[in-house]
């Protein structure tokens, strides 16, 4: 066997294991159970269902409900008449989006942008418990490592060479 093809095997034994480990990040990170536990840490008073796209909106703003619908894995209508409900709240604004007029954006404002920071401090103090027993090295490369991660995978996969 060439040692190409015993890196090939190791590679691929690794990438099943990174692979299962995402799934169970994902699968933490999307229980209703956490975003309510967040919410209560940040003591907002904001539904559940509300929560990851006013988070979203703050994140990633100005952003069409189609973009939006796409990273929460929600219908768009159902995501347009959620941020609706945002905006009623007066935590988002719609506007029109620079690049093409007749797309509405969804823009944080001040009162959404004081929520998600109150929020933003619940999840570091969340954080600062499940990272107390780390070291500081391992913390600098987990989040070095995961942001390289993110960008090599936010586009679409390359198709495999044959």
């Amino acid at each position: 066997m060439s040692t190409n093809n015993v890196q090939n095997t190791h590679i691929s034994a690794q990438l099943r294991q990174l692979h299962a480990a995402v799934l169970d990040i994902v699968a933490v990170f999307n229980k209703p159970q956490r975003d309510e536990l967040l919410i209560k840490e940040a003591g907002i008073p904001l539904d559940r269902a509300l929560f990851p796209l006013l988070v979203g909106v703050e994140r990633f703003g100005p952003i069409g409900v189609v973009d939006m619908a796409d990273r929460v894995g929600r219908d768009y209508t159902t995501v347009s008449r959620q941020v609706a409900k945002l905006e009623t709240l007066g935590l988002v604004d719609r506007q029109a989006s620079v690049a093409d007029r007749r797309v509405r954006e969804a823009v944080i404002t001040p009162k959404g942008k004081a929520m998600t920071d109150k929020v933003d401090a619940a999840r570091d103090r969340i954080g600062q418990t499940i990272f107390k027993s780390w070291d500081q090295p391992d913390i600098d490369a987990l989040v070095r490592l995961m942001r390289k991660f993110a960008d090599a995978v936010k586009d679409e996969p390359p198709a495999s060479e044959v």
